[in-house]
């Protein structure tokens, strides 16, 4: 999630752990401590593929959390020694603010190694969008509470308690908003005779009502958008060619393999000029993908190990406001008809 969504979250869950106890400190250290698993994207891990897989690895995971939370309590006791018999508090406000961090990224579609280093692998529940108002708004009123000078303190927790239910709430909602999603997308595809071997569904920006979603075959992907309002015949897709054979030159290269794990196989591979494109198919827009590497070079010899540089090409925002229209109207399309040449709508 976002940065901000991430710092109130840790505050409201800091302030409900040791408020009563230590006052506004726990807002600062929540907010800080909120932030903290997502400085790994200041560490160089070697390259493009490593900074992008490897982010949300050991900093996110429960039994890093686990262990260092006792070093970070006894620099806090440091900085705070007055509240020394709240230590066994404080272990649980940083221990408890880590770990909500990471299981709130791991709603997202991104992939969290929560459990790293007993296993790599990036759960992504895809449930939420990486920035969604109605989920951060209760959080950051519940602490605007805490916060007013002339608020006691009974009154502050209870307001606080609030925005963290109603946030709670809130994902419980986007949970069960994807599994209808999933059903009604799972009939479509069945009506259409179209058998697939990977699929995600995703928010559409700011927002639970509206969602994309990518089905995978051997040579082609489907994209489309669905609304929790429409029924399964109102859900229309568009075919894409996808030619992993690509790959075939290079299939034993860590960066290839690593990027077809990582993005459990929602993948596209095309051939742009002289170099092969490997696309992350879960964030973005047809022809706007947010994860694209050049990971093969086309030679007379055959295809060689490519650059790996980022090819990122983020969707346009002009967009947004047709996301609302969508909602309501299946007729309404996002998908440019710049972006079919390739493609093929399937109603």
């Amino acid at each position: 999630m976002d940065s901000l969504t991430q710092a109130a979250l840790g505050s409201a869950v800091g302030y409900a752990v040791l408020g009563n106890k230590i006052g506004r400190k726990a807002i600062l250290w929540g907010a800080m401590l909120g932030t903290l698993p997502d400085l790994d994207v200041f560490i160089p891990f070697g390259g493009t593929v490593e900074d992008f897989t490897f982010h949300r690895g050991f900093s996110h995971s429960f039994l890093v959390h686990l262990l260092i939370s006792p070093l970070l309590v006894w620099l806090i006791l440091k900085i705070h020694p007055t509240t020394r018999v709240h230590k066994q508090g404080w272990f649980w406000l940083v221990f408890l603010i880590l770990t909500s961090h990471a299981l709130l990224d791991s709603l997202t579609v991104y992939g969290t190694q929560l459990f790293w280093p007993l296993t790599e692998f990036p759960v992504g529940i895809s449930s939420i969008f990486i920035i969604d108002p109605l989920y951060t708004l209760p959080l950051l009123v519940g602490i605007i509470f805490v916060l007013w000078p002339r608020i006691n303190r009974k009154t502050a927790t209870w307001m606080n308690g609030v925005g963290l239910v109603l946030s709670s709430v809130y994902l419980g909602w986007t949970l069960a908003a994807k599994w209808h999603i999933d059903t009604n997308v799972q009939l479509a595809l069945t009506e259409r005779n179209i058998d697939v071997i990977a699929y995600e569904s995703t928010p559409a920006p700011f927002n639970s009502l509206l969602w994309r979603f990518v089905a995978m075959t051997d040579n082609h992907y489907y994209e489309g958008f669905a609304s929790v309002y429409d029924q399964p015949s109102e859900i229309s897709l568009h075919a894409y060619p996808t030619q992993p054979e690509l790959l075939t030159d290079i299939s034993n290269e860590w960066g290839v393999q690593r990027l077809q794990w990582f993005t459990k196989g929602l993948y596209s591979v095309r051939q742009e000029g002289s170099t092969v494109v490997l696309s992350d198919l879960r964030m973005g827009i047809e022809g706007s993908y947010v994860f694209a590497f050049e990971v093969g070079a086309v030679t007379e010899g055959g295809i060689q190990p490519g650059s790996y540089n980022a090819v990122s090409n983020r969707p346009d925002l002009n967009q947004i406001g047709m996301i609302w229209d969508r909602i309501w109207d299946p007729a309404v399309s996002l998908t440019p008809a710049a972006r079919l040449s390739g493609g093929v709508r399937l109603d």
